[in-house]
Formats: structure tokens, C-alpha cells, sequence
């Protein structure tokens, strides 16, 4: 597991060479100073000054970049003041749309078929920040999209063209639910990314009606669409988080959001036009992030007592610094303690894989490494990708029966349980029991599956 330490010790070495000038001139600097045939000695005090500050730079870059590299959560990233919130909220702060939006104008759009073109380009560092209002094309996959749009009130047409995707909004993608700004032109379309998360379910949509009483729109996309339409003729209504709360609006704007809380309790309603199968926009296996695996075991950490345990994202928020694999993001994070007990909110800035983001409407569950001494969590993505559905997880049993779990975290998530107490490291995606395995941990994987499958029958979607 990592350590600060060992991150402080690896970006000491680096920072070292990097700025290795800086001793240099401090030794040159001192032996001109300390020479005592030397007549001038402003040249070799001029050396020992800059070379003195170059030095002590190589410390203080060390930690902050240690800062910055050390993903775990400990005891100063605890939430002790925050409000308690059910399981299942979800607040995500996407970045701004810069798509205009005429009154009215928003269309549902169905995601026929997605191709991923390219990402990227060359990167000069781990880290990569921007400053200001800057929106970077090279740190958004290139996507082209073929799109059934719906206007209201006229007839659906396609388009076909290449957008670039915010990373947070990636999923309304693989989801298969845009939400298109539509010009007077029919082949003036632009997306409105932000909206179309919302959309596609990846956030939550909870309205609080004038009698208190508290609706989900989440899942009804003809509601939200409405809401949005609203929301887009009077400007901009805050939600707290997943909720927006009509007693805190003007009365007029209320009492038209209220029709919706009156009819969420109705069945819900796709937008019109055919779902397309979700292969035709399957563009995970082609972002960038870490694959997924059952893991490998670290034996010191697991002969000690480390062990895995389940955790949540709450909150997600942007940044404008990014990694290869995916933004950098400040989140807050739930976390279950390995021996059960009330879990606890953390709050702290991770890299998120791309490919993970991808699949955010389909789950928010994460798997987390502990410590032995339980004052660490560290997210594992390796496993949390298995677990999301990002790469198939297959387990192969004794007799050749082979077991799909993709996308299902607890059955997942308790057979990476039983292979960190037999450290028993499997590096793929597939476990096959056939090899040579401990006769114990090949029963208790069997039980395991086997009441897994019983509580867990939802699949993980088409691939």
C-alpha cells in the first residue's frame, strides 16, 4: 500500500535530478569562497546564493509533489461536520456548457453509435494544469456520434459528427441519452454535456415539492427533459446537491416544477425513438485508465492484516489539473470499515480513470485497500474497473462451468476478499479455479458465488 514516505522518498530523487544545478553551484560556490587565493569573490558568492536556493527547492518540491501523488485517505480527510445523506446521493459538478441555449430548444437525442477517434497528444509531465477559465481540447476524447435528435414538436432526425468529451461526462455517452441544443438550421446541433449527465441518469434528480413532499425524476427522462426547458426559460435553478427544493423558488417558476412532482409517481416514459444496443457505443475499452483485474496481493500488506473494503463516490468536482488516464477531481467519498460499524465521509482530491467515468451511471461503488492499521484507504482502480462493468470478470470453476460477473461488485468484491486472506494474486480478469488454488479458497469462492448470484440478479448491461 502506499505510503507517504515512499512517495515523499520517490519525488525527492526525481526533484534531485531534475534540479540537480543547484548543488552544483553550491559546491562550486563554496570552494570559490572558501579558496583563499581567490581575489574576487562575488562571482563565487553569486554560485553559492543560487545554488543554496536550488537546494533547498528540492525539498520543498518533494512535498508537494508528495502531496499531490499520495492518494489515501486518512483521519485529516475525514467529513466529522457534514450532513448525514442516504446511500445513493450523487452530486457532480460538470464543467459549463458553452453550447447556447435558445428558450426551448433542448431536444433528447438518442446515441445511435459512438467511435472513438483519438485522445490527447504529447504530455510533458504526470500532472498537466491549466489556469483560468481555459478549456482544453487535448485532455477530452474525440468522439464521433451519430445521433437521433427529437425536437419538440417536429419530426426526429439524425446527425452525424465529432465531439469532444468532457471526461465527467462520459457516460451519458456509453448510457446512450444526449441532450441536444438545436439551432434553427437542422444541421446546427451542438450537446449540452453538463445537461445530458443529468439526462442519462448518471446524477440524480430529486425535487422537493410545495407540500415537502420528495420525488425522484432520476430514470424519467421525458420529466427531466421538461425540467431542463423550465429551468432554461427562467435561467438557472440551484440544486443542492441532487435536490432541488420548489419551496425556496418564486412562486411562478414552483408552481410550473410542481406538475412534475405530481406526475413522477406515473410510470416512466422513454424518450421517443429506440434505445440502440449498448455495443454501438461501447467506447470504454478504447479510453484511457487502468484495466481491470482481480488484483495482486502486496503479502506484507495482507500478512499483516490489510484487507479490502467497499466505498462510494458522493461528490465529484473538476479541477483544471489532469492525468493521462483521467481528470483530477475533488471528491467525497464514503467509506465502509472492514470490521462493519456506521460508514464515514472523506473528502479528497483523486486521479479518476477515464474508462471508469465512462460507466458513472451504472454504478458509483469502489474498491478500497485498507491498512493493517485501518488509518489508510487507498482506492484500488485495477479492481474498482472490474468491479464497474469496465472489463468483463469471468470465474471459471473446477468443472469447466464458467460464472459472468461483470459489473457485479458485492459477489466481486467478496471473492477479492477470500484471494487477499489466501494472498492469491490474479493479475486478469478471469479467475480460473482449475489452476492450482488452495482446496479452501476454491470452496469458499463457490459459496461466495453462489450467494452472490442468489441476492444479485441485475446484470451488468450489453457489451
Amino acid at each position: 500500500m502506499q505510503s507517504f514516505a515512499g512517495t515523499f522518498a520517490r519525488n525527492l530523487v526525481v526533484a534531485a535530478v531534475c534540479t540537480v544545478a543547484g548543488p552544483i553551484l553550491l559546491l562550486f560556490g563554496a570552494l570559490g569562497v572558501a579558496d583563499p587565493g581567490e581575489s574576487d569573490r562575488r562571482i563565487p558568492l553569486v554560485f553559492l546564493l543560487v545554488g543554496l536556493a536550488g537546494t533547498l527547492a528540492i525539498p520543498v518540491l518533494a512535498f508537494s509533489g508528495a502531496r499531490a501523488d499520495y492518494r489515501v485517505v486518512t483521519r485529516r480527510d475525514l467529513l466529522d461536520d457534514g450532513p448525514v445523506r442516504p446511500d445513493d446521493s450523487f452530486a457532480l459538478w460538470a464543467p459549463r456548457t458553452d453550447v447556447p441555449t435558445p428558450q426551448g430548444r433542448f431536444a433528447a437525442a438518442d446515441v445511435l453509435e459512438a467511435t472513438f477517434v483519438r485522445y490527447g497528444g504529447d504530455w510533458e509531465g504526470t500532472y498537466q494544469s491549466y489556469g483560468g477559465d481555459l478549456d482544453p481540447d487535448e485532455v477530452k476524447p474525440l468522439i464521433r456520434l451519430r445521433l437521433r435528435i427529437h425536437p419538440d414538436g417536429s419530426t426526429p432526425f439524425e446527425w452525424t459528427g465529432e465531439r469532444r468529451v468532457p471526461a465527467l461526462c462520459l457516460s451519458a455517452v456509453t448510457a446512450g441519452r444526449l441532450v441536444a441544443v438545436v439551432h434553427p438550421g437542422p444541421a446546427e446541433v451542438g450537446i449540452d454535456w453538463p445537461r445530458s449527465a443529468l439526462l442519462a441518469g448518471t446524477r440524480p434528480c430529486r425535487l422537493v415539492g410545495l407540500d415537502g413532499r420528495r420525488v425522484d425524476l432520476t430514470g424519467h427522462p421525458d420529466l427531466l427533459l421538461e425540467q431542463m426547458r423550465i429551468a432554461g426559460t427562467v435561467g438557472g435553478i440551484r440544486m443542492d446537491l441532487d435536490t432541488i427544493d420548489l419551496r425556496h423558488l418564486a412562486p411562478p417558476v414552483a408552481t410550473r416544477l410542481q406538475g412534475l412532482v405530481d406526475r413522477a409517481g406515473e410510470p416512466a416514459r422513454s424518450t421517443p425513438g429506440p434505445v440502440p444496443d449498448g455495443r454501438s457505443r461501447w467506447v470504454v475499452d478504447d479510453l484511457a485508465g487502468e484495466a481491470g483485474t482481480f488484483g495482486d496481493i502486496d503479502r506484507r500488506w495482507a500478512r499483516h492484516g490489510g484487507q479490502l473494503t467497499r466505498a462510494r463516490f458522493l461528490e465529484l468536482r473538476g479541477t483544471t489539473t489532469y492525468q493521462y488516464h483521467g481528470p483530477v477531481l475533488e471528491t467525497v467519498l464514503r467509506i465502509w470499515p472492514v470490521e462493519g460499524g456506521e460508514p464515514f465521509d472523506a473528502r479528497k482530491k483523486l486521479t479518476v480513470p477515464m474508462n471508469y467515468l465512462a460507466l458513472l451511471h451504472r454504478t458509483k461503488d469502489l474498491v478500497a485497500r485498507v491498512s493493517p492499521d485501518r488509518r489508510g484507504y487507498e482506492i484500488d482502480w485495477n479492481r474498482s474497473n472490474l468491479t464497474a462493468g469496465v472489463t468483463p470478470a469471468l470465474v471459471i470453476a473446477r468443472d469447466g462451468r464458467q460464472f459472468d460477473l461483470t459489473g457485479r461488485f458485492d459477489p466481486l468484491l467478496a471473492i477479492m476478499r477470500l484471494l487477499v486472506a489466501h494472498r492469491v494474486s490474479v493479475s486478469g480478469n478471469v479467475l480460473d479455479l482449475r489452476a492450482r488454488r488452495p482446496s479452501a479458497l476454491v470452496t469458499q469462492v463457490m459459496e461466495a458465488l453462489r450467494a452472490g448470484l442468489d441476492r444479485d440478479t441485475t446484470g451488468p448491461g450489453p457489451r
